[in-house]
């Protein structure tokens, strides 16, 4: 009977054992923070998927970037169907779709009333800045446009006296031609 009590003893120990595995397996699978930590592991898989279907992988960088390279003596319409093949992302065009995403939601989700108040105080504010800077930017304008007329004037005035003179210059010496063509051909009827 002694063998007995002996094989019980063990396995009773064994089934203690086993229990005690099972209760702490048991408790990992419903404890709170296990599930809650199952579900962000689970949540960063597929964000991580995610990503690499929108933006790519390192391998397949290269692989786009080595096929982009090798094609290029072939027709561009060759080349970029093959560059949308092999490219699974577009971190640009990602990022603009997120971007957007966040300003449809943005626009979406009402103003909370304090909000409302600190934009109301933030454009007062830029108002009443701004007011001064705005008058001093008109004044600096209405110099500039001054300085551009005068100088416009000035520049046409003289234009005006350079072609008055040109002309004049142009008469003068058109008569002189003329008198001159008048006296050779006087000079050769003469005999």
């Amino acid at each position: 009977m002694g063998q007995g009590t002996e094989e019980l003893s063990t396995e009773i120990a064994q089934t203690r054992n086993s229990l005690a595995s099972d209760l702490d397996a048991l408790h990992d699978r419903i404890s709170p923070s296990a599930i809650v930590e199952r579900r962000k592991s689970a949540a960063k898989g597929r964000m991580r998927q995610v990503r690499q279907r929108v933006m790519g992988t390192v391998h397949d960088a290269r692989n786009t970037t080595a096929s982009g390279v090798s094609s290029m003596g072939e027709s561009a319409h060759g080349a970029v169907g093959t560059a949308q093949e092999k490219y699974e992302g577009a971190p640009l065009a990602a990022g603009l779709v997120a971007f957007g995403a966040g300003m449809v939601l943005a626009s979406l989700i009402p103003a909370s009333e304090r909000e409302a108040v600190a934009g109301a105080k933030v454009v007062d504010a830029v108002k009443e800045q701004g007011q001064p800077l705005l008058e001093e930017a008109k004044g600096q304008a209405q110099q500039v446009a001054q300085q551009v007329g005068d100088a416009a004037t000035n520049a046409a005035q003289q234009v005006k006296d350079a072609a008055a003179s040109g002309a004049e210059h142009v008469r003068s010496e058109g008569r002189s031609a003329a008198e001159s063509v008048r006296d050779e051909a006087r000079g050769e009827q003469a005999p």
